[in-house]
């Protein structure tokens, strides 16, 4: 029986090249296989799977049912794909032998150093968010004593501002925060008196915001989710501050929340909202809700907007276990008074959607 070679072809490269790293179908491998050939090609070698640069639309991955020895080749440069020739013999000279053709999902989602399991920037940026919460730990122990200690004095002396609690919490995020982001603040100016209650607003992108706004020395109000308080230390320490628990799919714990921010401001103090309810997944600013503007429009306090910047960058939402380098920057724009909640929502949205329009 005659014995036919198919041109010998040079391997696939290894990861990061621009050809195709997948298989073309069986109607597009050789025709060197005819009736009563062989089809020999050249010696196995290791295949490597890579992620193609290619569209999806050309990746394929090609898997025969039996005698699965053999090695990639690139065939044209025109077509882009890579073929798996392997030893096989034709028992029926008008049959292929049938091959499961799969489509490859992740083709065209490859990059250069794709084949590095972990590189060494996500790795120094994990090791970051270690120290970072071990420094958060061990911070917000001794801090949570003196908090502990005058609890039953700023009850009775400061009942509704706290403002020693809200020293000691300014005193955790500071040290907690300095070692590894440096932040920049712009429009200091612009916060109101201490004694002056007021609506505080500002954009949402990262679970670092609440570190950076604990910087600017305010004894604000902020609202939190009723899981976090059952946090130790920490959400002690909520508790002791006199943060306002909202269950997010509870309409009557949200009516609850605001009657309670109305009472605050009334009393003296001062609340800080989320507008956009949530992170932001991708930086973009999103939608705000009325609740905030709201209560400054009924209880005649102002709104001061305030736009955060590249905390997102530095600890993305959904990947708060690494903390990337990186700075903040915090900028505090004049306050808006109103009697109209809708007027402040959308001049308090467009000022922090300028600030970021901006960078």
């Amino acid at each position: 029986m005659a014995v036919a070679s198919c041109p010998p072809r040079p391997i696939l490269p290894r990861f990061g090249y621009k050809e195709s790293r997948f298989v073309a179908a069986p109607s597009l491998l050789p025709s060197c296989a005819g009736k009563g050939l062989y089809t020999v090609c050249s010696p196995p070698k290791q295949a490597v799977l890579g992620v193609s640069t290619n569209s999806p639309r050309n990746g394929y991955l090609c898997f025969p049912r039996k005698n699965l020895g053999g090695s990639w080749h690139y065939f044209k440069p025109i077509e882009g794909l890579n073929r798996l020739s392997y030893d096989n013999i034709l028992h029926n000279p008008n049959k292929l032998s049938r091959y499961i053709v799969a489509r490859s999902e992740l083709a065209g989602t490859g990059n250069p150093d794709a084949w590095h399991p972990l590189s060494e920037y996500k790795l120094s940026s994990r090791v970051r968010g270690i120290c970072f919460y071990a420094v958060t730990a061990v911070n917000a122990i001794f801090l949570f004593v003196l908090m502990l200690v005058a609890h039953p004095f700023v009850l009775l002396f400061d009942r509704y501002r706290r403002r020693f609690h809200h020293f000691i919490a300014k005193t955790w995020a500071t040290f907690t925060v300095t070692p590894f982001v440096k932040i920049k603040y712009e429009g200091l100016e612009n916060l109101p008196p201490p004694d002056i209650p007021a609506v505080y607003v500002s954009n949402h992108q990262s679970f670092l915001d609440i570190y950076c706004l604990l910087t600017l020395g305010r004894s604000f109000k902020l609202i939190s989710k009723t899981s976090i308080f059952l946090y130790p230390i920490i959400g002690w320490a909520m508790f002791m501050m006199g943060v306002i628990p909202l269950k997010r799919m509870d309409v009557r714990s949200q009516l609850d929340c605001l009657k309670r921010c109305m009472d605050l401001t009334v009393k003296g103090a001062s609340v800080f909202f989320f507008p956009e309810g949530t992170r932001s997944k991708d930086g973009k600013l999103g939608a705000f809700k009325k609740g905030a503007f709201s209560v400054a429009a009924k209880t005649k306090v102002p709104v001061v907007p305030i736009t955060l910047m590249g905390t997102g960058k530095i600890m993305p939402s959904g990947m708060e276990g690494i903390l990337n380098v990186g700075s903040v920057k915090v900028v505090i724009h004049k306050s808006i008074e109103g009697s109209d909640a809708e007027v402040l929502c959308n001049e308090a949205r467009n000022t922090i959607a300028d600030e970021l329009n901006r960078q």
